[in-house]
């Protein structure tokens, strides 16, 4: 059977209630992806995505179907991984302020706007698992999982904590994070950390419907 080492694993009502969570993730790129590979082979049978870009041939370092260069992300998953819901949708400040997370069980941030990101925990903190500073970075070793307040080492966690406290948020939500030192100053990353994160953040998923 497919699933059968999972059931094992987790035991028969513990595959169940990840059968039957709910659970979507902002952003399908270097980490996304492979969250939604992770969650999906898992078990996971209502996950939904939302994205809004294309592949560029400078995916193919990180990202899961990015073979398909000039594809819509959205649908080549979709091919990937029959079965998942996709939402073709910017993470705007509008989009966030309109969209109704009422009926998902767990909320995976992977994307990349900060000011999306800090509204998005002020709205949705008690189901949300955030991903921070993947990129710059190539040791895997380093990767943390804390409250958004335990972060360290990391500048946009930096940020997303100011901030925070500017609005006097001081509610408790889940970040994966790498203090890390940057190795470079562009956009360069690997997958060894990129997608680790994705797998790290699937584990704090599945981990948190097991308790539920």
């Amino acid at each position: 059977m497919r699933f059968e080492r999972c059931r094992t694993l987790f035991g028969e009502e513990g595959f169940e209630k990840i059968q039957s969570s709910n659970i979507i993730i902002l952003g399908v790129g270097g980490v996304g992806s492979y969250a939604l590979d992770c969650l999906y082979r898992s078990g996971v049978k209502n996950i939904t995505i939302l994205d809004y870009d294309t592949y560029d041939e400078s995916n193919q370092n990180r990202q899961i179907g990015s073979e398909a260069v000039g594809a819509c992300k959205l649908e080549t998953l979709a091919k990937l991984y029959p079965g998942i819901c996709t939402i073709h949708q910017q993470m705007t400040m509008l989009w966030l302020e309109d969209f109704d997370f009422s009926s998902y069980d767990i909320i995976i941030d992977a994307a990349d706007t900060t000011k999306v990101k800090i509204e998005l925990a002020k709205k949705e903190y008690k189901k949300l698992i955030m991903s921070v500073g993947s990129a710059k970075r190539f040791e895997t070793n380093k990767i943390e999982v804390a409250s958004i307040w335990k972060t360290h080492g990391d500048a946009l966690a930096r940020k997303i904590r100011n901030e925070l406290k500017r609005a006097k948020f001081d509610r408790n939500f889940t970040v994966v994070f790498s203090p890390e030192e940057d190795r470079c100053k562009d956009k360069g990353s690997f997958v060894g950390v990129t997608g680790a994160f994705g797998l790290t953040i699937c584990s704090e998923a599945i981990k948190r419907v097991l308790k539920q």
